[in-house]
């Protein structure tokens, strides 16, 4: 398999890179980053594709992207951060990048199978005549555009799923008593990086079980994998 790690230089995506270049079954890694890896791995099937920003692609990363079998795009301003930004920035980093991207990806020419999994949150709200109670703007729009990608991927022919995880942590005793205070209050779940990142390279290797992956099917999915010894 070919995969394309759209934010490879984030919390999430370079977990997501460690673990794709430690699996047999992926034979080549395109990471897309902002900045070039400053320490990257030493690999024979990684290529780091640097680019102006995730709403500009160069011919270098179309050619990059052809034949590609699946992407995981972690790109998106975070809901705590998302205040510090005007609300038009946060829609272009959020929602019309991954759609570029997504778009970019397609008319390079997708291999076959191409599994495209968005990482987005569990508050994201894809019913735009509901209103959250977490940040509804912010929420609506992530649930905005979930909708939109699963309405590409169903018109040009290809798999897409969301994954919505809660709480990602990173197993620190900080991060552990911030989720628990979170769990208590506000019944927000939480997964540790390595699950979330496992849990999706999965998907986009083996194939997508069910649309959306919750964060208790993200855990489910990774506690799978550790009891098969798939685990990274």
């Amino acid at each position: 398999m070919k995969l394309i790690i759209v934010g490879a230089t984030g919390f999430v995506g370079t977990e997501i890179l460690r673990q794709s270049l430690l699996r047999k079954d992926i034979s080549s890694v395109v990471a897309i980053t902002r900045r070039a890896l400053t320490s990257p791995p030493s690999s024979p099937k990684l290529q780091n594709v640097v680019v102006n920003d995730y709403d500009q692609y160069s011919d270098e990363a179309k050619t990059a992207f052809k034949d590609a079998n699946g992407c995981i795009w972690t790109i998106a301003i975070t809901p705590s951060k998302s205040s510090n930004y005007f609300w038009e920035e946060v829609v272009r980093v959020c929602q019309t990048s991954t759609m570029v991207g997504l778009r970019t990806m397609h008319e390079a020419g997708m291999g076959k199978p191409f599994r495209f999994i968005y990482m987005s949150g569990i508050a994201g709200e894809r019913d735009q005549t509901k209103t959250p109670s977490f940040k509804p703007k912010y929420s609506l729009m992530r649930g905005a555009t979930e909708s939109q990608v699963l309405a590409f991927s169903k018109e040009k022919g290809f798999e897409a799923m969301a994954a919505k995880p809660g709480l990602i942590t990173d197993g620190g005793i900080a991060k552990r008593a911030f989720a628990s205070v979170l769990y208590y209050t506000m019944s927000v779940p939480s997964i540790k990086v390595e699950q979330c990142a496992a849990a999706m390279l999965e998907q986009v290797v083996c194939g997508i079980e069910k649309e959306p992956l919750l964060n208790d099917d993200l855990v489910e999915v990774s506690m799978r994998m550790e009891k098969e010894g798939k685990m990274v």
